[in-house]
């Protein structure tokens, strides 16, 4: 780290968003109503979780309209509603006014998430799209990949708020090509700075493990982290509440250590 870098502050304390999905996903696996994904939400906001993250897809493949319906009843801590940019996902969003809005990008036929949403192709659509959303009161998020033509794009909107994909990095690391890591891991924390730049707020998910966040948790423009299927695989070894209070830690250890004590 350079002089210049280890200067830089934090921005403000550093989030945790849980991602619920995969514990629906096992319930969905044998249907019923066990694991309840609202139980396991509980649970993280006990752990420490700043925020709970669900994303009810087109499919249904996991979260549901009742966990929604449920979880906006419930929870104390912000709810992070992921959703694609579609007509029937607004008048959801609408109807409930989660505190936040992701949107992403969403194929039928993909396991997960795949790269970010291309709003340089499609910013006027969703220029209007979020504008309803916005005047709802909820924080908007676009889920993108560090890409500078991407960022400018969901600045050039109205998005308050980025977050960036981390998967190209985390699979990086997971597949042992730690140069392309490494490459990757830069790149993050250069677009992390020029969205800071242009007034946006980062955020940061997709794969991260105990492992690899802790890097991208030592950028100063990073001010949440969302993490679910890593935490919910975990728990399967260790319980929810166990995985959720070492991921907590490890970001606040890795915040120290790059800012020294007492950094948020």
């Amino acid at each position: 780290m350079t002089d210049h870098e280890r200067a830089r502050r934090p921005l403000g304390r550093l989030r945790l968003g849980v991602n619920i999905d995969h514990v629906a996903t096992i319930r969905n696996a044998r249907g019923g109503a066990h694991p309840d994904p609202v139980h396991a939400a509980r649970i993280a906001e006990a752990a420490g979780a700043d925020g709970i993250t669900a994303h009810l897809r087109e499919d249904r493949r996991h979260i549901t309209d009742a966990d929604i319906e449920a979880l906006t009843g419930m929870l104390r801590v912000p709810l992070n509603f992921e959703m694609a940019a579609t007509p029937e996902m607004q008048a959801i969003a609408l109807k409930h006014r989660p505190h936040a809005v992701c949107i992403v990008p969403e194929k039928r036929e993909e396991r997960t998430t795949e790269g970010g949403l291309d709003v340089a192709a499609d910013d006027n659509r969703l220029a209007h799209f979020i504008t309803p959303l916005r005047e709802a009161g909820c924080r908007i998020s676009i889920f993108l990949a560090a890409d500078r033509r991407q960022i400018e794009a969901a600045h050039r909107i109205g998005a308050p708020v980025i977050e960036l994909h981390t998967g190209a990095y985390c699979d990086a690391h997971n597949e042992g090509r730690f140069a392309d890591r490494d490459v990757e891991l830069e790149h993050l924390r250069e677009m992390s700075a020029f969205a800071h730049s242009l007034g946006l707020e980062v955020h940061a998910g997709h794969g991260l493990t105990f492992e690899t966040a802790a890097p991208v948790a030592a950028f100063p423009e990073v001010m949440e982290l969302n993490i679910g299927h890593f935490l919910v695989g975990e728990a399967i070894f260790s319980g929810l509440d166990s995985a959720i209070r070492r991921m907590r830690e490890l970001m606040e250890r890795a915040r120290r250590e790059a800012f020294g004590e007492g950094a948020a």
